[in-house]
């Protein structure tokens, strides 16, 4: 299991906001509305501890050890689900899923979901959702993307942090294809103990949705 726990200094708040680093080709940028968001509700926190479901992205790393301050677990939740596809063995995820995030109950300030729940039956889909309202701390932060359109392309998606403001694409190999989209009542009954605190339709047709822990 992949791990990676980092701390960095939190910046001042007085330093100057860095311009945005160009995207480099073959790597689609669009503009995302929630992350800003995400951030904010955890710059008010000292040293906050965020989880990353997706793999290891530096950059990423980077950039939020320096704007947060922040301790971050990256438990790459895509490549536990690709072995269990190939062995023929997603029967079994949701029992996976229930014992694989070790970290104490309501100590995660951040949970950076991405498009996981997309590859996910449904039983793995609530195991995952249960999981996670399970770690998330009081008013604590979720933020996840789901597709509003079916794709027929067998990949995962790389997410890479180009500002608040903008993210990158960058799709990589898949053992599992996206499963049947999720209307967003379902989505809802998934997160039935968690607030929605913003949801935006993105023209890359996603829509992102920012929950929030209920003191």
């Amino acid at each position: 299991m992949g791990l990676l726990d980092r701390l960095a200094p939190r910046k001042p708040d007085t330093d100057p906001r860095p311009q945005s680093p160009a995207a480099p080709e073959g790597d689609p940028v669009f503009a995302t509305k929630a992350l800003r968001k995400f951030l904010a509700s955890l710059t008010t926190r000292e040293q906050p501890v965020l989880l990353d479901l997706g793999p290891v992205v530096g950059s990423n790393v980077n950039f939020l050890g320096e704007r947060l301050g922040c301790k971050i677990f990256v438990e790459d939740l895509f490549t536990d689900l690709d072995r269990h596809e190939r062995a023929g063995t997603m029967a079994a995820f949701p029992a996976f899923l229930e014992t694989r995030l070790t970290q104490r109950s309501t100590t995660v300030d951040g949970i950076l979901c991405w498009d996981l729940i997309d590859h996910l039956d449904r039983p793995s889909a609530q195991a995952l959702a249960t999981a996670l309202v399970r770690l998330l701390a009081p008013d604590g932060a979720l933020l996840a993307f789901f597709g509003t359109t079916q794709s027929r392309e067998v990949c995962y998606t790389k997410y890479v942090i180009v500002d608040d403001l903008n993210l990158k694409q960058r799709p990589y190999p898949a053992a599992r294809a996206p499963q049947p989209i999720l209307p967003n009542r379902e989505i809802l009954r998934l997160f039935a103990d968690l607030q929605v605190s913003d949801s935006f339709l993105l023209q890359n047709n996603r829509r992102e949705i920012l929950f929030r822990k209920p003191i």
